[in-house]
């Protein structure tokens, strides 16, 4: 290939004369693509720049561009890794999130359980002493209504005696004393 291309290049400066003189008989009108007697530099040039168009895509543009894919088809496999680790990292993340709320789900729920039973404790020791304190009060209350009862029973007996000896004096004209009064009501009462 390099052969035929040093060969044509020997043959320009007479193929680049022949073209001139082509083009000073042909100055009349028309389409020069069309005139036949050009035809042959054409096809000559055709195939020139082809194959000059050729080995410069296989030398030098296709290598670049090939370069320039397989850089791509790493820098997309570098990124599909990065991808594929981070994914990784935040399912790992994920994950141990998920355990720690469970953990403090479940710290606070037997944080709660305790606090809750703590409370109930003091409730039911406060309750108890205060119950003790009521009971205490009550006995306290019932002995004092006892007592209050019995001296109000025995005011009764002594005004139950003087209203006896009023009441028979006014009625009979007797007087009656207080004793006399007392034993009869002790009798009656048995």
């Amino acid at each position: 290939m390099i052969a035929a291309m040093t060969v044509l290049a020997a043959e320009l400066p007479g193929i680049a004369t022949d073209v001139a003189e082509a083009l000073d008989e042909h100055k009349s009108g028309g389409l020069p693509q069309l005139n036949q007697p050009d035809f042959a530099p054409q096809l000559f040039w055709l195939a020139l720049t082809f194959v000059l168009l050729y080995v410069i895509m296989k030398r030098v543009a296709l290598p670049r561009i090939g370069e320039v894919i397989e850089e791509r088809k790493d820098r997309i496999q570098r990124d599909l890794a990065a991808a594929e680790r981070l994914k990784g990292e935040t399912e790992k993340a994920l994950q141990a999130y998920e355990k720690a709320l469970a953990d403090a789900r479940s710290n606070a729920t037997s944080i709660a359980r305790q606090t809750r039973d703590s409370l109930n404790a003091e409730v039911d020791k406060e309750r108890k002493a205060i119950e003790d304190q009521l009971a205490k009060k009550l006995s306290d209350a019932e002995a004092s209504i006892t007592a209050t009862k019995d001296k109000a029973l025995a005011s009764v007996k002594d005004i139950a005696g003087d209203t006896v000896v009023s009441i028979v004096s006014a009625l009979t004209n007797l007087s009656v004393s207080k004793d006399e009064v007392n034993s009869a009501l002790a009798a009656s009462e048995k």
